[in-house]
């Protein structure tokens, strides 16, 4: 009996192990199989070239990504910048003040914006957001906006993305033992000093891997922000210019690359980018999680 227990364990152990390379070999699959589709371009023209130059004329071979990895930054950024205060503040008030009846009633509305699907937010970004801003908010800031911008398409992002950050920071502001909380009330700090100097600081790990999630899933959305961006291939001067975000591109054009060899190859550089600037950012922010959580177990 305790050898087939052995021979159990052992075998759980061994598959468990070919999963996680079977995760990881579909990982390094993925790459070299766009980097594989991109190779042409990249020989006929340098990476830096590629990246620097504005230039896009598909049927004259000249293919520039500069205008569109600038969109995409800035789009991902206004996202960030307007998601993480308000998700922040969300958690908090649920996890900390909120009685259980709020909680009850906010829960099941957040896991049903996490489910809307993203034409929706597009649809609806199309209807409300690029109005409001051609009408009443870019008048005061410039003499003529579409509405079809980088602040549209970081609108309706941060919308997108506001559910998935604070279902990820209501989990992890639970993990945080209460006896923590109840000996910093003990020691005579408030509420919010509590919050600010236990929950916060013990949460960073936490807060910073929904925010890299959140950044995972902005780089890469696509049809939302092909709706409300304005899809137009130069660099954005002002938040309310139009843009062209690279999955936006890869979205429009992918139909069209049948035709041109070239073109194909340099869609799939695009992909190929998006893909490096993903998992370089998770691997980078993996670093400083570990750093951070070193340093508050010391």
């Amino acid at each position: 009996m305790f050898q087939i227990r052995i021979f159990k364990d052992k075998t759980a152990r061994h598959f468990m192990l070919g999963i996680t390379i079977l995760s990881l070999f579909l990982l390094f699959a993925i790459g070299f199989g766009l980097a594989f589709k991109a190779w042409p371009i990249i020989k006929e023209k340098s990476v830096w070239q590629l990246l620097t130059s504005s230039n896009w004329k598909p049927f004259k071979g000249d293919f520039g990504f500069l205008p569109y990895m600038i969109s995409t930054i800035y789009i991902t950024m206004i996202a960030i910048i307007i998601a993480l205060p308000l998700s922040l503040l969300t958690g908090i008030y649920l996890s900390e003040y909120a009685n259980e009846r709020v909680k009850k009633i906010f829960a099941p509305v957040i896991d049903l914006l996490s489910g809307i699907p993203p034409v929706i937010y597009g649809v609806w970004g199309t209807l409300t957001v690029v109005p409001f801003i051609s009408t009443k908010l870019a008048p005061h800031f410039v003499e003529f906006s579409t509405g079809y911008s980088v602040l549209a398409g970081g609108a309706i992002l941060a919308v997108m993305i506001i559910p998935l950050i604070i279902s990820i920071l209501n989990e992890v502001f639970s993990a945080i033992p209460r006896e923590m909380r109840e000996a910093s009330l003990s020691l005579g700090a408030t509420k919010w000093q509590t919050v600010k100097k236990v929950v916060l600081r013990k949460s960073s790990p936490g807060i910073i891997a929904a925010v890299v999630l959140a950044l995972s899933r902005a780089f890469g959305e696509t049809i939302a922000v092909l709706m409300v961006c304005g899809n137009l291939s130069d660099i954005p001067h002002s938040l309310f210019d139009s843009c062209y975000p690279l999955p936006a591109l890869i979205a429009n054009n992918y139909g069209e690359m049948l035709s041109l060899p070239t073109y194909e190859s340099a869609l799939m550089f695009s992909a190929l980018m998006l893909f490096v600037i993903i998992v370089l950012f998770n691997a980078g922010s993996r670093i400083i999680l570990s750093r951070m959580e070193r340093k508050f177990q010391l």
